[in-house]
Protein backbone atom coordinates (compact mmCIF):
# COMPACT_ATOMS: atom_id res chain seq x y z
CA UNK A 1 0.00 0.00 0.00
CA UNK A 2 1.73 3.57 -0.99
CA UNK A 3 2.21 6.23 1.65
CA UNK A 4 1.83 3.10 4.87
CA UNK A 5 -0.60 4.22 6.98
CA UNK A 6 0.46 5.70 10.75
CA UNK A 7 -0.83 8.04 13.35
CA UNK A 8 0.56 10.51 12.11
CA UNK A 9 -1.12 10.18 8.72
CA UNK A 10 -3.76 12.28 7.08
CA UNK A 11 -7.27 10.77 7.19
CA UNK A 12 -7.68 8.41 4.12
CA UNK A 13 -10.40 6.89 1.88
CA UNK A 14 -8.48 3.90 0.34
CA UNK A 15 -10.29 1.69 -2.61
CA UNK A 16 -9.20 -2.31 -1.92
CA UNK A 17 -10.69 -5.09 -0.80
CA UNK A 18 -10.54 -4.39 3.24
CA UNK A 19 -9.07 -8.17 4.14
CA UNK A 20 -5.47 -7.24 1.78
CA UNK A 21 -5.32 -3.62 3.89
CA UNK A 22 -6.41 -4.72 7.37
CA UNK A 23 -3.18 -6.77 8.27
CA UNK A 24 -1.02 -3.89 7.12
CA UNK A 25 -2.52 -1.44 9.52
CA UNK A 26 -0.34 -1.54 13.58
CA UNK A 27 -2.21 -3.13 16.64
CA UNK A 28 -4.42 -1.20 18.76
CA UNK A 29 -4.63 2.04 16.46
CA UNK A 30 -8.31 3.12 16.50
CA UNK A 31 -10.36 4.25 19.33
CA UNK A 32 -13.81 3.22 17.68
CA UNK A 33 -14.56 0.68 14.85
CA UNK A 34 -18.13 1.20 12.85
CA UNK A 35 -18.88 -1.39 10.93
CA UNK A 36 -22.15 -1.68 8.40
CA UNK A 37 -20.99 -4.98 6.60
CA UNK A 38 -23.50 -5.64 3.92
CA UNK A 39 -26.62 -7.92 5.01
CA UNK A 40 -25.61 -10.40 2.60
CA UNK A 41 -22.33 -10.92 0.84
CA UNK A 42 -24.07 -10.70 -2.79
CA UNK A 43 -22.30 -13.75 -3.85
CA UNK A 44 -22.74 -17.56 -3.28
CA UNK A 45 -20.08 -19.08 -1.40
CA UNK A 46 -19.95 -22.64 -3.08
CA UNK A 47 -18.85 -25.37 -0.58
CA UNK A 48 -16.19 -27.67 -2.08
CA UNK A 49 -14.21 -30.77 -1.72
CA UNK A 50 -11.11 -28.75 -0.79
CA UNK A 51 -11.02 -25.31 -0.30
CA UNK A 52 -7.73 -23.00 0.36
CA UNK A 53 -7.91 -20.85 4.07
CA UNK A 54 -6.89 -17.69 3.56
CA UNK A 55 -4.66 -17.40 7.10
CA UNK A 56 -5.07 -13.71 8.77
CA UNK A 57 -2.78 -14.30 12.26
CA UNK A 58 -5.47 -13.21 15.13
CA UNK A 59 -4.33 -11.84 18.93
CA UNK A 60 -2.28 -14.54 21.02
CA UNK A 61 -1.13 -16.02 16.94
CA UNK A 62 -4.18 -18.06 15.93
CA UNK A 63 -5.20 -18.19 12.43
CA UNK A 64 -9.07 -17.95 11.13
CA UNK A 65 -8.41 -21.55 9.99
CA UNK A 66 -7.97 -22.90 13.28
CA UNK A 67 -8.68 -20.18 15.79
CA UNK A 68 -10.04 -21.27 19.54
CA UNK A 69 -10.88 -17.74 19.58
CA UNK A 70 -10.33 -15.09 22.27
CA UNK A 71 -11.48 -17.14 25.04
CA UNK A 72 -10.33 -21.16 24.47
CA UNK A 73 -12.45 -23.52 23.33
CA UNK A 74 -16.34 -22.34 23.91
CA UNK A 75 -15.35 -20.24 20.75
CA UNK A 76 -15.19 -23.20 18.43
CA UNK A 77 -17.92 -26.27 20.11
CA UNK A 78 -20.49 -22.50 20.04
CA UNK A 79 -19.11 -21.58 16.52
CA UNK A 80 -19.52 -25.25 15.39
CA UNK A 81 -23.15 -25.71 16.60
CA UNK A 82 -24.23 -22.62 14.78
CA UNK A 83 -22.83 -23.44 11.25
CA UNK A 84 -24.58 -27.06 12.15
CA UNK A 85 -27.47 -25.15 12.22
CA UNK A 86 -27.72 -22.77 9.55
CA UNK A 87 -26.05 -23.23 6.24
CA UNK A 88 -26.60 -20.00 5.43
CA UNK A 89 -25.07 -17.91 8.08
CA UNK A 90 -22.01 -20.93 7.32
CA UNK A 91 -21.48 -18.58 4.92
CA UNK A 92 -21.95 -15.33 5.91
CA UNK A 93 -19.63 -16.06 8.75
CA UNK A 94 -17.05 -16.75 7.07
CA UNK A 95 -17.25 -13.43 4.87
CA UNK A 96 -17.13 -11.52 8.63
CA UNK A 97 -15.05 -13.66 11.29
CA UNK A 98 -11.71 -13.19 9.60
CA UNK A 99 -12.79 -9.20 9.55
CA UNK A 100 -13.89 -9.28 12.85
CA UNK A 101 -10.73 -10.57 14.30
CA UNK A 102 -8.99 -8.20 12.50
CA UNK A 103 -11.67 -5.39 13.77
CA UNK A 104 -10.41 -6.70 17.53
CA UNK A 105 -6.72 -6.36 16.66
CA UNK A 106 -7.13 -3.29 15.49
CA UNK A 107 -9.00 -1.48 18.35
CA UNK A 108 -6.99 0.61 21.36
CA UNK A 109 -7.04 -0.68 24.85
CA UNK A 110 -9.34 1.92 25.18
CA UNK A 111 -11.46 1.28 21.82
CA UNK A 112 -15.19 0.48 20.77
CA UNK A 113 -16.34 -1.97 18.57
CA UNK A 114 -19.71 -0.77 16.72
CA UNK A 115 -21.13 -3.47 14.60
CA UNK A 116 -24.68 -2.61 12.51
CA UNK A 117 -26.39 -5.79 11.37
CA UNK A 118 -30.22 -6.06 10.26
CA UNK A 119 -32.47 -9.01 12.63
CA UNK A 120 -31.66 -12.06 10.01
CA UNK A 121 -27.96 -11.92 11.23
CA UNK A 122 -27.78 -10.06 15.19
CA UNK A 123 -28.65 -12.79 16.95
CA UNK A 124 -26.02 -15.14 15.37
CA UNK A 125 -23.41 -12.28 15.47
CA UNK A 126 -24.06 -11.73 19.09
CA UNK A 127 -23.41 -15.42 20.62
CA UNK A 128 -20.63 -15.80 18.37
CA UNK A 129 -18.93 -12.59 19.25
CA UNK A 130 -19.48 -13.02 23.21
CA UNK A 131 -17.58 -16.27 22.59
CA UNK A 132 -14.76 -14.64 20.85
CA UNK A 133 -14.23 -11.56 22.61
CA UNK A 134 -15.83 -12.57 25.60
CA UNK A 135 -19.33 -11.31 27.51
CA UNK A 136 -17.57 -9.12 29.52
CA UNK A 137 -16.60 -7.10 26.55
CA UNK A 138 -20.59 -6.69 25.87
CA UNK A 139 -21.40 -3.50 26.42
CA UNK A 140 -24.66 -2.69 24.61
CA UNK A 141 -27.06 -3.71 21.91
CA UNK A 142 -28.49 -1.12 20.52
CA UNK A 143 -31.95 -0.91 18.42
CA UNK A 144 -32.02 1.79 15.42
CA UNK A 145 -35.98 2.19 15.41
CA UNK A 146 -36.93 4.15 12.08
CA UNK A 147 -40.34 5.08 11.06
CA UNK A 148 -40.14 4.41 6.63
CA UNK A 149 -40.32 1.51 4.38
CA UNK A 150 -41.82 -1.83 4.62
CA UNK A 151 -45.71 -1.86 5.14
CA UNK A 152 -46.08 -5.41 5.69
CA UNK A 153 -49.68 -6.50 6.49
CA UNK A 154 -49.20 -9.90 7.74
CA UNK A 155 -46.72 -9.82 10.35
CA UNK A 156 -45.69 -6.83 12.38
CA UNK A 157 -43.52 -4.52 9.74
CA UNK A 158 -39.48 -4.65 10.39
CA UNK A 159 -38.40 -1.19 11.41
CA UNK A 160 -35.42 -1.34 13.25
CA UNK A 161 -31.65 -2.27 13.08
CA UNK A 162 -29.38 -3.68 16.00
CA UNK A 163 -26.02 -2.40 16.38
CA UNK A 164 -23.70 -4.48 18.82
CA UNK A 165 -21.61 -2.84 21.04
CA UNK A 166 -18.27 -4.45 21.96
CA UNK A 167 -15.27 -3.23 23.76
CA UNK A 168 -11.64 -4.34 24.24
CA UNK A 169 -11.00 -3.70 27.83
CA UNK A 170 -14.36 -3.98 30.05
CA UNK A 171 -12.41 -2.32 32.74
CA UNK A 172 -11.04 0.72 30.76
CA UNK A 173 -12.89 1.70 27.87
CA UNK A 174 -13.89 5.13 27.07
CA UNK A 175 -17.25 6.61 27.03
CA UNK A 176 -18.57 10.01 27.88
CA UNK A 177 -22.44 10.19 27.17
CA UNK A 178 -21.75 13.94 28.48
CA UNK A 179 -20.81 15.01 25.05
CA UNK A 180 -24.04 13.23 23.76
CA UNK A 181 -26.52 14.95 21.40
CA UNK A 182 -30.14 14.92 23.97
CA UNK A 183 -33.18 14.37 22.41
CA UNK A 184 -36.59 15.34 23.47
CA UNK A 185 -38.57 13.92 26.08
CA UNK A 186 -41.27 11.26 24.77
CA UNK A 187 -43.55 12.47 27.82
CA UNK A 188 -42.48 15.88 28.74
CA UNK A 189 -45.62 16.97 30.93
CA UNK A 190 -43.77 14.10 33.57
CA UNK A 191 -40.83 16.05 34.06
CA UNK A 192 -39.53 19.42 35.45
CA UNK A 193 -39.32 22.65 32.57
CA UNK A 194 -35.79 22.63 33.13
CA UNK A 195 -35.06 18.94 32.00
CA UNK A 196 -37.32 19.37 29.01
CA UNK A 197 -35.21 22.44 27.85
CA UNK A 198 -32.08 20.31 28.29
CA UNK A 199 -33.29 17.15 26.92
CA UNK A 200 -32.67 13.91 27.79
CA UNK A 201 -29.73 11.75 27.10
CA UNK A 202 -30.81 8.23 24.69
CA UNK A 203 -31.05 5.30 26.27
CA UNK A 204 -30.44 1.94 24.33
CA UNK A 205 -33.53 2.29 22.01
CA UNK A 206 -32.56 5.39 19.18
CA UNK A 207 -35.58 6.19 17.67
CA UNK A 208 -34.50 8.45 14.58
CA UNK A 209 -35.52 8.32 10.79
CA UNK A 210 -33.53 7.21 7.72
CA UNK A 211 -32.02 9.68 5.26
CA UNK A 212 -34.66 11.62 3.59
CA UNK A 213 -34.69 10.65 0.14
CA UNK A 214 -35.29 14.42 -0.85
CA UNK A 215 -33.32 15.67 1.96
CA UNK A 216 -29.69 17.80 1.74
CA UNK A 217 -27.91 14.76 3.22
CA UNK A 218 -29.25 12.21 0.33
CA UNK A 219 -25.92 10.61 -1.13
CA UNK A 220 -28.11 8.60 -3.52
CA UNK A 221 -26.05 5.94 -2.03
CA UNK A 222 -28.49 2.94 -1.51
CA UNK A 223 -27.48 1.86 2.43
CA UNK A 224 -26.19 5.47 3.68
CA UNK A 225 -26.96 5.76 6.85
CA UNK A 226 -28.14 8.73 9.00
CA UNK A 227 -25.24 11.67 10.27
CA UNK A 228 -27.24 11.61 13.53
CA UNK A 229 -26.90 7.74 14.21
CA UNK A 230 -23.21 7.57 13.44
CA UNK A 231 -22.73 11.05 15.37
CA UNK A 232 -23.86 9.82 18.75
CA UNK A 233 -21.83 7.16 18.49
CA UNK A 234 -18.18 8.94 17.88
CA UNK A 235 -18.93 11.99 20.29
CA UNK A 236 -19.63 9.25 23.48
CA UNK A 237 -16.93 6.85 22.07
CA UNK A 238 -14.23 9.18 20.57
CA UNK A 239 -12.11 11.97 21.84
CA UNK A 240 -11.28 15.03 19.43
CA UNK A 241 -7.94 13.60 17.74
CA UNK A 242 -8.99 10.03 17.41
CA UNK A 243 -9.00 7.98 14.73
CA UNK A 244 -11.84 6.39 13.90
CA UNK A 245 -11.84 3.21 10.98
CA UNK A 246 -15.17 1.96 8.96
CA UNK A 247 -13.87 -0.60 6.20
CA UNK A 248 -17.37 -1.34 4.90
CA UNK A 249 -17.42 2.93 4.33
CA UNK A 250 -20.30 2.84 2.00
CA UNK A 251 -21.09 6.42 1.48
CA UNK A 252 -18.81 7.85 3.66
CA UNK A 253 -21.04 9.17 6.49
CA UNK A 254 -18.19 8.02 9.28
CA UNK A 255 -15.68 9.87 7.72
CA UNK A 256 -18.37 13.04 7.29
CA UNK A 257 -19.28 13.46 10.86
CA UNK A 258 -15.26 12.06 12.05
CA UNK A 259 -14.46 15.35 10.35
CA UNK A 260 -17.24 17.74 12.12
CA UNK A 261 -16.32 16.16 14.93
CA UNK A 262 -12.50 16.74 15.12
CA UNK A 263 -11.58 13.05 14.82
CA UNK A 264 -9.09 11.44 11.89
CA UNK A 265 -10.46 8.56 9.85
CA UNK A 266 -9.19 5.38 7.97
CA UNK A 267 -12.72 4.78 4.97
CA UNK A 268 -12.14 1.65 3.25
CA UNK A 269 -14.36 0.11 0.37
CA UNK A 270 -13.74 -1.91 -2.93
CA UNK A 271 -16.75 -0.58 -4.56
CA UNK A 272 -16.25 2.08 -7.19
CA UNK A 273 -19.31 3.37 -6.83
CA UNK A 274 -18.63 4.54 -3.01
CA UNK A 275 -15.50 5.38 -3.88
CA UNK A 276 -16.99 8.42 -6.17
CA UNK A 277 -19.75 9.33 -3.57
CA UNK A 278 -16.79 9.95 -1.34
CA UNK A 279 -14.91 11.42 -3.48
CA UNK A 280 -17.79 14.13 -3.66
CA UNK A 281 -18.83 13.98 -0.05
CA UNK A 282 -15.41 14.70 1.48
CA UNK A 283 -13.34 15.21 -1.20
CA UNK A 284 -13.51 18.85 -0.19
CA UNK A 285 -11.93 18.90 3.22
CA UNK A 286 -8.22 19.51 4.01
CA UNK A 287 -5.77 17.07 4.50
CA UNK A 288 -7.58 13.62 3.40
CA UNK A 289 -5.87 11.11 0.93
CA UNK A 290 -7.62 9.16 -1.62
CA UNK A 291 -5.78 5.86 -2.41
CA UNK A 292 -6.36 3.31 -4.90
CA UNK A 293 -4.22 0.43 -2.87
CA UNK A 294 -4.60 -2.31 -5.94
CA UNK A 295 -2.95 0.01 -8.56
CA UNK A 296 -0.45 1.53 -5.85
CA UNK A 297 -1.71 5.09 -6.45
CA UNK A 298 -3.64 7.96 -5.17
CA UNK A 299 -7.75 8.48 -6.69
CA UNK A 300 -7.31 11.41 -9.04
CA UNK A 301 -3.99 12.02 -9.53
Amino acid sequence: MPNAWTQSSPSRVIQADNLDVLPTLPDGAFTLIYLDPPFNTGRSQKRQATTSVRTIQASGGHATGTITGFKGQRYERIKGDLLGYDDQFEDYWAFLEPRLIEAWRLLADDGTLYLHLDYREAHYAKVLLDALFGRDCFLNELIWAYDYGAKSKNRWPTKHDTILVYVKNPKGYYFDSSTVDREPYMAPGLVTPEKVAKGKLPTDVWWHTIVSPTGKEKTGYPTQKPVGILRRMLQASSREGDWVLDFFAGSGTTGAVAAALGRKFLLIDQNPESLAVMHDRLGELPDVDFVDADRQTRLGA
